[in-house]
């Protein structure tokens, strides 16, 4: 059988169509925020009502950041290889697209996006060039390991909460403050960026620590994957594709339901629901990839509409941002708190559509996104 490879230098196809067909569940999870900051108040998120916030709840939250982190990782061992080829520092390449990343992020979710990745990424990356020299096998035992720690945590917080009904608990919502949360939403724009600056710190320390562990141990499976070339080489995981689909649906959507079932659950049903996701979010993940790469292989013209939006992610990830605030903020319409979910989904594909297609239009003439062209710029030092 003949083993294709991506020549040394390449964009690897996989990873841009993978990574653009992430930006969908990454939107989608993200705009109820725009759509109701209310509930993103005092670092209590409860989960809205609903057949649409059920199946989003199931379906789609935690799965996609996975998937981003994932790639995160992979990518990592692709701009390890090329400052080698050019001869020049990984430390030094990476210490300064991590501070070009953060920079971007705080920029970003101080302004638009409170709910901000960027900076855990940076930090996240730092501390992946230190984990840079471990090999595939020990990069998955270590995020393996911290998967597992997180979700002995969870279980354990629910057994607690058996014992203590108070324990593990968020706060209730404050009405008030919710209505004033809106307010200030769809106000004048200073509106806007007064209630950016009261979200931004509790909501980054929220992302930094739930999030955190996991995005760590996603990287170190990139990690691994990258440092195996193994989407570089489809011949060694297409046969894999069918088991991971059934491995992954079979267990990632029962955990999936269960998650949404049990949200806002005042008792301990909530926490082991967490807890259960913690593992199937993954293999959900993993099955929602492995369907893809068989989409594409079937069908080349989905991976072609796909793959623009990945090789400009950082710039759809903050065009996101700006479009969906332009709709629900008073930087735009102001339509927060008016439209109802199944709408709101609507504004979410039409966002999506509009960026794929910009996006495709820019690759004519452009080689880099805009985000994508700064960070090159300091990576590369200038």
């Amino acid at each position: 059988m003949t083993e294709l490879r991506t020549p040394a230098g390449s964009r690897v196809h996989e990873i841009d169509v993978v990574r653009g067909f992430a930006l969908a569940g990454i939107l989608v999870a993200n705009i109820g925020f725009f759509a109701d900051p209310g509930y993103a108040l005092a670092g209590s998120m409860p989960i809205q009502e609903g057949p649409v916030a059920s199946a989003i709840t199931a379906f789609v939250l935690t799965k996609f950041y996975i998937i981003f982190s994932f790639l995160f990782g992979y990518s990592f061992t692709l701009q390890m290889r090329s400052a080698e080829r050019a001869g020049a520092s990984v430390t030094a390449r990476t210490v300064r697209r991590c501070l070009g990343l953060f920079v971007i992020g705080v920029v970003h979710g101080i302004l638009l996006w409170v709910g901000d990745i960027l900076t855990l990424y940076a930090v996240l990356g730092l501390i992946l060039l230190t984990l840079r020299n471990v090999s595939p096998k020990r990069a998955v035992a270590i995020g393996s390991v911290i998967v597992g720690v997180l979700t002995l945590l969870m279980a354990a917080l629910a057994w607690l909460s058996t014992l203590d009904p108070t324990a593990g608990q968020a706060p209730a919502a404050d009405p008030v403050a919710a209505a004033r949360a809106l307010a200030l939403a769809t106000g004048g724009p200073l509106d806007v960026l007064t209630l950016q600056l009261e979200l931004y710190p509790p909501l980054v320390a929220m992302i930094w620590l739930f999030q955190g562990p996991t995005a760590l141990a996603m990287f170190l499976f990139g990690l691994a994957a990258g440092k195996s070339r193994l989407l570089e080489e489809p011949e060694r995981w297409s046969r894999l594709l069918p088991r991971i689909q059934w491995i992954g649906f079979g267990f990632g959507v029962p955990g999936g339901i269960l998650l949404a079932v049990t949200a806002g659950d005042a008792g301990p049903g909530e926490l082991v629901g967490l807890a259960v996701n913690n593992v199937t979010s993954i293999l959900l993940a993993a099955a929602y990839v492995a369907t893809l790469l068989r989409v594409i292989r079937r069908h080349p013209a989905v991976g072609r509409a796909l793959a623009p939006a990945g090789r400009v992610a950082a710039s759809n990830y903050v065009g996101q941002s700006v479009l969906a605030c332009l709709v629900f903020t008073g930087y735009g319409l102001a339509l927060a708190g008016e439209l109802p979910p199944i709408a709101v989904m609507g504004v979410a594909l039409v966002i999506y559509t509009v960026l794929l297609r910009l996006s495709a239009r820019w690759l004519r003439t452009h080689r880099y996104g805009p985000i994508e062209a700064v960070l090159r710029r300091v990576t590369n030092g200038g």
